[in-house]
């Protein structure tokens, strides 16, 4: 059997939290219970509106990479997640794939990609009344 180099990487995981209003890359342990980096658009840029640009995404998701490099973490697995919920938006917002390829072009190997949005199980009432948004 032959050894791959994967066996003896160190990996985090990425949580992108990408919303219409916000980016945030936060770096843990595996167990997720230690926070090894943490980077979000409002860090990076001075205009409100622009948080949730990808360019935003793009400088913090390359800051988080760095930093958590520089704590001897090789290589990432990935959970992208949106607003979600019963009222939010369940697509991420444009700084998700922006802080995705920035982690990549950093020098850290990528694992695992998956999308953690958190779904409605029949909860709480949709708001927009008995007939819906009328526009």
């Amino acid at each position: 059997m032959s050894s791959n180099n994967n066996d003896n990487i160190r990996w985090g995981i990425a949580y992108i939290y990408a919303s219409h209003n916000d980016t945030i890359v936060h770096i843990t342990d595996l167990s997720g219970s230690e926070t090894i980096a943490q980077c979000s658009g409002g860090m990076v840029v001075k205009a409100h509106r622009l948080e949730a640009s990808p360019t935003a995404g793009l400088i913090a998701g390359k800051r988080a990479g760095q930093t958590a490099l520089e704590k001897g973490i090789q290589g990432v697995h990935i959970r992208v997640r949106a607003k979600g919920g019963h009222n939010g938006p369940m697509n991420p917002g444009g700084g998700a794939q922006a802080a995705i390829r920035a982690l990549s072009r950093v020098g850290l190997k990528i694992g695992v990609i998956e999308d953690v949005t958190p779904i409605p199980h029949d909860g709480c009432r949709k708001k927009g009344g008995k007939r819906g948004r009328r526009v």
